[in-house]
């Protein structure tokens, strides 16, 4: 009988201590890894645009001769025969780079076109990993991908559109230490990302370098799209909310759902505004907030404000710069409920956890209303959502559901304790 030698007894008990779903998820992460280094797809280099992204003036052929192969004139056929867009355009998008933050429901579909349409460059940023219940409506992820890291995930469909492109997979995330150097290096940014945090990095990081971001938004039935920082009356997201919304404001698909075509139309159209911008071809959605209604299928188009003279990131005496973004604090920005209970408003808190629980920890002031239910384990937060709900019944029509709970409270303040 084989004895296993002392160096692979180690990786044996390893392995034997593993689950099988924990078998399955590293084989699939092994396998998208592989996969990854077969398709060309690997961390970002900064060696590979010399430092600086092609700005969308300098990819314009100067010549009457293009450069397009044989191969790619008959991949991009479709495209190239339309009068407006043509030969030129095409080299123009194969010459662009895009980044893309967030590979969920915007950004699955946006940057699958995008990689069709052959553009040449580009960076998929995402921190989470794939779950089931994404799947319904982040089309660039399979069910063997759950578990992966959601950017590996999307730049492998990719990268199975179009081998010929180069697509940067960033599982680290989207943060004020990397936004900038991120944005510089792209032609074209897209936020597809889901929390108010990224919104205003990703705006201030394309304001600082004068990038255009292509934002989009998706709920329930609902969504929006506009650009920003485009041209020079162009505004910013800040320029449009100076104050960052109330958190419950800003539900997310965890908590008010989403219906996947939903997401998916506005994806579509963000890679059709990037593809616009970075072509010089159309008129692209500069100061103007285009608005879906899934349930009516239909669209309707408002003007948004020009830049705001007094912005704090694109104004005349911008506060956020280059050297002072990397350490400013957009949780603490975005924190509003930390901020109101901080404050002068008159707010009771209501912790309706068991006692055991609230004498481990609770926030100053707080009073403990133990509210239990059959079925309160169902999933979490269920508890505080049932509560509230009974006291709209009851006519306390004021009472709200803090978002994130106690979890939330302890990312922004780091004495209070978490279990």
């Amino acid at each position: 009988m084989n004895r296993a030698s002392p160096a692979q007894q180690p990786a044996r008990r390893y392995i034997m201590s593993l689950s099988e779903a924990e078998l399955r998820a590293r084989v699939a992460a092994l396998e998208a890894e592989n996969r990854l280094l077969k398709t060309r797809v690997i961390g970002y280099q900064k060696g590979d645009t010399g430092g600086k992204r092609p700005r969308t003036d300098d990819i314009v052929s100067g010549c009457s001769e293009h450069s397009l192969s044989n191969h790619q004139i008959k991949r991009y056929s479709r495209q190239l025969l339309l009068p407006s867009f043509g030969v030129q355009a095409q080299e123009r998008l194969s010459k662009a780079s895009v980044l893309v933050v967030g590979a969920g429901g915007l950004g699955c579909p946006s940057s699958l076109y995008l990689a069709a349409a052959g553009v040449g460059h580009l960076t998929i940023v995402d921190h989470d990993s794939v779950e089931v219940s994404n799947l319904h409506r982040q089309i660039s992820h399979t069910e063997a991908a759950t578990g992966e890291s959601k950017a590996l995930s999307a730049a492998v469909a990719c990268m199975a559109i179009n081998s010929s492109i180069q697509v940067d997979a960033w599982p680290t995330g989207f943060k004020p230490h990397n936004a900038l150097e991120l944005v510089q290096r792209h032609s074209v940014v897209i936020d597809a990302s889901d929390n108010s945090p990224t919104r205003y990095l990703l705006s201030d990081a394309c304001a600082i370098s004068k990038t255009p971001l292509v934002s989009g938004a998706a709920i329930g039935f609902d969504a929006q799209l506009t650009v920003y920082c485009h041209g020079s009356q162009g505004p910013c997201y800040r320029c449009i909310f100076p104050e960052a919304p109330m958190p419950r404001a800003c539900a997310s698909c965890s908590d008010a759902g989403v219906l996947g075509p939903v997401p998916g139309v506005i994806g579509v159209l963000q890679a059709l505004e990037a593809i616009k911008i970075v072509t010089q071809v159309g008129t692209p959605l500069s100061q103007t907030l285009l608005l879906f209604d899934g349930m009516a299928s239909s669209f309707r188009s408002v003007k948004i404000r020009p830049k705001r003279p007094t912005c704090a990131a694109c104004g005349q005496q911008p506060t956020i710069t280059a050297d002072s973004l990397p350490a400013y604090d957009y949780t603490a920005f975005t924190g509003s409920t930390g901020q109101q209970l901080n404050g002068h408003d008159q707010v009771r808190v209501v912790d309706v956890r068991p006692v055991e629980q609230f004498r481990m920890a609770h926030l100053p002031g707080s009073v403990n209303v133990p509210f239990l239910a059959d079925d309160s384990s169902s999933f979490p937060g269920f508890v505080k959502q049932r509560a509230v709900a009974l006291l709209h019944e009851a006519g306390v029509t004021e009472a709200v559901d803090i978002h994130g709970g106690l979890q939330a409270w302890a990312a922004l303040d780091t004495s209070f304790p978490s279990y």
